[in-house]
């Protein structure tokens, strides 16, 4: 009879001792040194990928778990990256999250998730509480924090990379890219077009502080023209399709000189659109929309929608990209990257 087959456990005829498979025990199934195993987990292009997938095997056939704390006792660091966001409900997150995800698991790193749902007093516990990890480093969305998070970042003495907007200060590192630039761009694309009574449409806007920033881009530059007004609506709730639904009924009754929205994200104006259709409200000659973010949900609708791309994986990636670099002990390229945006021009304006 097959041992093996018949003691799933043993390694080399003997079972395991009762408790937790150690790195010995797959060391031993593998046939391998114990450090080679460390390697093979911590650090796979140090292994040859014949040897990875022996003890890949091992680690399969023994359900073996890498105890992470046990490497941070010998390291004083685990290989688990904070990574903390406002909101998981935005699709925008979940893409700097993958791209963010695609270069630490290349690296053998694992991420730790925070969300703060836009509240900066939670964002400073949560800082707090996953640095408890004794993490390698840190990645964070935005420059504007409590300074309690800017005293105990700096603090704990690790790389930290701010994301998402880009700015003349950071803690560390920052990845990311200009949205008063964004809402600057969009009011000159509208100008151009042509509309002169312009509504900008947010929710929270004083926790959504990016969004805002936006508007302050778009206000700054009409005035300048002195060719057209806005008007600033800010819902005390977030919502999504469904705010930007109700938001359009809402400002055309009340408002009903505008001749152009820019939606704080095209969540909302693509809402705004299907209410539009349900309506019969022609966009653009009744009513232009523009949103922010470039999802794919704004080829699809009609008209498609006029909107700011922003390379929300790249961002991720390159937060990863430049911690890593810090932490593998070389300076990243630059420490402050603009990584730029496209406004698509289409029939919705």
């Amino acid at each position: 009879m097959d041992k093996s087959a018949s003691d799933p456990a043993g390694t080399d005829g003997r079972r395991l001792r009762h408790g937790a498979v150690t790195l010995a025990d797959v060391a031993a199934r593998a046939k391998v040194a114990p450090i080679t195993v460390s390697r093979a987990l911590n650090n796979p292009q140090s292994v040859s990928e014949p040897l990875r997938a022996r003890i890949r095997a091992a680690v399969e056939q023994l359900g073996y778990v890498p105890n992470r704390m046990a490497g941070a006792l010998a390291s004083a660091k685990t290989k688990v990256v904070p990574v903390i966001v406002p909101s998981l409900s935005n699709v925008v997150f979940l893409e700097v999250i993958e791209g963010v995800q695609e270069v630490l698991a290349a690296h053998g790193y694992q991420l730790l998730l925070g969300t703060t749902d836009y509240d900066l007093q939670r964002e400073a516990e949560l800082v707090s509480a996953l640095l408890g990890w004794s993490p390698p480093g840190v990645m964070i969305a935005g420059l504007r924090h409590l300074p309690r998070t800017v005293a105990i970042l700096k603090q704990a003495g690790l790389p930290v990379v701010e994301m998402m907007e880009y700015g003349a200060r950071c803690i560390d590192m920052n990845v990311g890219l200009s949205h008063v630039r964004a809402g600057t761009e969009m009011a000159e694309h509208l100008l151009r077009r042509g509309y002169r009574r312009i509504g900008f449409v947010g929710a929270r806007l004083r926790d959504d502080y990016r969004a805002r920033q936006r508007y302050d881009g778009l206000h700054r530059r009409l005035l300048e023209s002195g060719r057209a007004r806005d008007v600033l609506f800010d819902y005390p709730h977030s919502g999504g399709q469904q705010l930007g639904w109700t938001a359009l009924g809402d400002i055309l009754r009340s408002n009903p000189e505008l001749d152009a929205l820019f939606f704080a994200n095209d969540d909302m104006a693509v809402g705004a659109i299907l209410r539009a259709q349900r309506d019969g409200i022609a966009i653009p000659d009744r009513i232009a929309i523009a949103g922010f973010n470039g999802l794919p949900v704004s080829t699809l609708v009609t008209p498609a929608l006029t909107t700011v791309i922003s390379p929300r994986k790249l961002i991720g990636r390159t937060a990863a990209e430049m911690l890593l670099a810090r932490i593998a002990g070389d300076g990243p390229a630059a420490r402050r990257v603009n990584v730029g945006l496209e406004l698509a021009a289409r029939q919705s304006t």
